[in-house]
């Protein structure tokens, strides 16, 4: 909810006033989600797209999403069976829904900017069918760019999206990431990369992956997306 000059309460009631960061359809994510599922949870859900594409491929999927931004959530209303508008720092997964619940848990761009990932991460498995999946998104801080950065420049880059989005709380590098999916009942079946040669959006960064070899392409991965299937 945003509240006006004249302390008038107005909702946004379309996309062009929200970051555009965080309310495209994400087809990366879209391309690993397994055919066969049918019921997803999506954890930071935004305006409910990738909900959206998921019912108009599948029109017998069920959908829900969690989101904190409420004109965010009023958005996704419209598209998923069933929104809840909550801070994942105070929301439990594991209270609200019971185990074996969803055939999917989605976790994109959203764990980076938690408090405890790492128990969202186990909340996420509970609540997962057997042979079920839980895929994630998290960006890689170990990107060239932060060394430059940090390195050269001496200064952390806070930006309003990206690697650097000033709201993130944690980091990770792929190593991490490893480490925060260790938890028992999960398994990673599969990482993909998006690499960028730019932190921000470029054309250039369609040859990125070109450059992506050996002991240079930790340093151009923007994003990991991790596919774990629920044993």
């Amino acid at each position: 909810m945003l509240c006006s000059g004249t302390g008038v309460i107005r909702w946004v009631t379309d996309t062009r006033e929200l970051n555009k960061s965080y309310i495209g359809v994400r087809s990366d994510i879209l391309d690993v989600i397994p055919a066969r599922a049918r019921k997803f949870l999506d954890v930071g859900c935004s305006v409910g797209a990738l909900g959206a594409e998921l019912v108009a491929v599948n029109p017998e999927a069920e959908v829900y999403g969690i989101e904190l931004d409420p004109d965010m959530a009023r958005l996704a209303m419209e598209k998923l069976h069933k929104v809840y508008v909550a801070n994942m720092d105070d929301f439990s997964l594991a209270a609200e829904f019971a185990p074996d619940t969803f055939d999917c848990v989605v976790l994109a761009d959203i764990l980076e900017h938690l408090k405890n990932p790492w128990q969202v991460v186990v909340e996420a498995a509970e609540i997962t069918a057997a042979e079920g999946f839980v895929i994630a998104c998290i960006p890689n801080v170990r990107h060239l760019d932060t060394v430059l950065n940090l390195v050269f420049r001496g200064v952390w880059p806070y930006r309003n999206r990206g690697i650097h989005d000033r709201t993130h709380l944690r980091f990770f590098t792929r190593k991490n990431i490893v480490e925060l999916f260790s938890v028992e009942g999960i398994e990673i079946e599969a990482i993909n990369t998006n690499y960028r040669l730019l932190e921000r959006p470029s054309r250039i960064n369609r040859w990125a992956k070109y450059f992506a070899l050996p002991g240079l392409k930790h340093f151009l991965a923007f994003q990991y997306i991790i596919v774990a299937r629920k044993q």
